[in-house]
């Protein structure tokens, strides 16, 4: 099996000598993706576009690890408040659209974000060996 190798991309690059993510072989684990613009390096004070920005992180990861959301077999969410959940499901939804087909979730809140971060999520996927 390969070694492990340390995945970083802008928007879910930490401050932290953490990177974005780590494969070992078939296997993708992230630390901590949020909201932030990788163009900006700032997280967007609305939700909805926190979410939107989240997600699009979260696909970006699944390339640079050479995989894409179908990979993603559970995801962990924190959010600031559960009655928020509805916003976070419609961008859900949109990522993964088969409900025959879509990764385990546990959604916590948390209230240690700092603000206007409202949002997190990290995922565990199986890549295709080949």
């Amino acid at each position: 099996m390969e070694k492990r190798r340390s995945i970083d991309v802008a928007g879910a690059k930490h401050v932290n000598p953490i990177p974005s993510a780590s494969r070992r072989g078939p296997f993708v684990v992230s630390g901590a993706i949020s909201g932030t613009d990788p163009e900006t390096g700032k997280v967007p004070a609305d939700l909805d576009e926190q979410c939107r920005v989240m997600f699009e992180n979260v696909r970006r990861v699944m390339a640079a690890a050479g995989g894409s959301p179908d990979d993603i077999v559970k995801m962990t969410v924190w959010i600031t408040d559960r009655s928020l959940r509805e916003i976070m499901n419609r961008h859900w939804v949109t990522m993964f659209p088969d409900p025959h087909s879509r990764p385990a979730r546990h959604t916590l809140t948390s209230g240690d974000f700092t603000s206007p971060m409202q949002i997190q999520c990290d995922l565990m996927a199986v890549l295709s060996e080949g």
